[in-house]
């Protein structure tokens, strides 16, 4: 079956955020089979050549849509589900792993619950790479998602799936999970809209109590800012037995935040890695342009680096990783029944599991004290500042296959990928704080990128102020739209 719309209006469809495609069900505009048959046209068309969904739940999509979504915020919109750590009951889960090919959940995550509470109908899974390591979307088990802005080039990871579907209409929003920049850094390659939410807005569960000490969390790439609002407004707040407190929501929502003036904030800004470089030209002039447009809004700016970023705290982020990908391998394990062969793991998965294994259980607490610490001194430079501001990322995006491990290079993941991930996303997954990347800026096309590239601005707010974070990028998306840039696409 394929969708008995005129193409002209579904591709008009297709263009709307998902708070608009909700309106037009909620309206008796559109069934929802109507809106879910526009997002399947529209994968089975696009996905051939980006290869962003890597599992495809159509006939489910169909039939949930035919027998009635729940009534919610999104009824009948139709979303996709990031292959990694959030599960749907009866869909294949690998994680981007050959180690788990062929694997099917069992279960639903209590967000899979909420989300198609929400109204939402799953279309499909997106890629990720394997287990959410690197910075770059290329599997070996599916093979790389292509950014649509230009499909030589990656889309980041490890929502690198969800963002090219998003960018490229195949569904208005998409579900992404971030344990060190994750959601941010594809938003950031694509254009879109990532925000990071503070620790515990969602939960993690059933499966899964803690993640790294609380790194890891749940919500969306989107089109919108008022999309992702109103999405973590429908999903966010605890669930029993969480091991983490989840801090007060604003009492008239997240959405409401989005749409009043934040008030005159004080911004911390620098284009420089706490290395010390400074970013890509490109990535420079997104926050120079930033910082002018937050002046002329009435914002207190004020150039500033994070402190505490040391060699300590370098070595606390490698140890706590290491023993997150020795956690995630020994999981697998277990629900396998056996360790993985040679082979069946990557190259650069399978040198970091090694690496971890040699982390001691005093090691990693270690690390976790270290971290602590720094976040204490987090917490205290802002109390001087509501925000600080960053390129998302140090280039724009790199070509594919720059930044995968070989046999005979496993590092180059991170030799390679840190130079494109050089600022530090991961302080908002070690503090617990809320943080977005903005798509406020492309690059002007040229014969490498004839379209220009998305290059993100990154902004880092106190814990567990989600709502100042939504109500300033809700003040900067209305004096600066970037709704009306789209990819070209075939």
């Amino acid at each position: 079956m394929t969708t008995t719309l005129p193409r002209s209006d579904a591709d008009a469809i297709a263009r709307l955020d998902a708070t608009g495609q909700a309106a037009l069900v909620r309206t008796g505009q559109l069934s929802p089979s109507e809106l879910v048959e526009v997002a399947i046209d529209r994968i089975e068309r696009l996905n051939p050549s980006l290869n962003a969904v890597i599992t495809d739940t159509a006939d489910r999509a169909r039939a949930h849509a035919a027998a009635g979504p729940a009534a919610g915020p999104f009824t009948g919109v139709p979303f996709l589900l990031k292959d990694l750590a959030v599960e749907q009951a009866g869909v294949r889960f690998c994680e981007g792993s050959r180690f788990l090919a062929g694997n099917v959940s069992t279960h639903d995550q209590e967000l899979t619950r909420r989300l198609r509470a929400a109204g939402l109908v799953f279309c499909g899974k997106t890629n990720t790479p394997e287990f959410g390591l690197q910075p770059t979307t290329e599997p070996l088990l599916y093979g790389p998602t292509r950014n649509p802005w230009d499909p030589t080039r990656t889309t980041g990871g490890s929502s690198g799936g969800s963002a090219a579907a998003v960018a490229a209409g195949m569904v208005p929003f998409a579900h992404g999970n971030d344990l060190g920049g994750s959601i941010r850094f594809p938003a950031s390659a694509c254009g879109l809209f990532g925000f990071k939410p503070s620790r515990a807005r969602n939960p993690l569960g059933p499966e899964y109590g803690d993640v790294a000490a609380g790194f890891a969390v749940e919500h969306a790439l989107t089109r919108s800012v008022r999309d992702s609002a109103a999405l973590l407004d429908a999903t966010a707040g605890p669930a029993p037995g969480d091991p983490y407190p989840s801090w007060p929501a604003p009492p008239d929502g997240f959405a409401a935040a989005a749409a009043r003036d934040p008030g005159r904030l004080r911004i911390a800004y620098t284009a420089r890695t706490p290395a010390g470089h400074r970013a890509h030209p490109d990535c420079t002039r997104a926050l120079d342009a930033a910082v002018r447009l937050l002046d002329s809004l009435g914002h207190e700016l004020s150039e500033a680096e994070l402190p505490g970023l040391d060699e300590r705290v370098g070595r606390a982020i490698g140890v706590s990783y290491g023993a997150v990908t020795t956690w995630i391998v020994d999981y697998w394990s277990r629900v396998v029944g056996r360790a993985p062969i040679d082979g069946e793991l990557e190259p650069y998965t399978w040198a970091t599991w090694q690496r971890g294994r040699s982390v001691t259980g005093g090691g990693y607490l270690m690390a976790v004290m270290d971290l602590q610490a720094f976040a204490r001194t987090v917490a205290e430079f802002f109390t001087r500042y509501d925000v600080w501001l960053t390129p998302t990322l140090a280039t724009p995006p790199p070509k594919l296959g720059t930044m995968t491990g070989t046999p005979e290079d496993p590092w180059r993941p991170e030799r390679v990928g840190g130079r494109f991930v050089a600022f530090p996303a991961v302080v908002a997954n070690i503090t617990g704080a809320p943080a977005m990347s903005l798509p406020l800026h492309w690059t002007e096309p040229g014969h490498d990128a004839p379209h220009g590239l998305p290059v993100g601005v990154h902004a880092l707010g106190r814990t567990g102020a989600d709502a100042t974070l939504f109500a300033l990028a809700g003040q900067l998306e209305r004096a600066h739209p970037w709704a009306d840039r789209w990819p070209r696409l075939g």
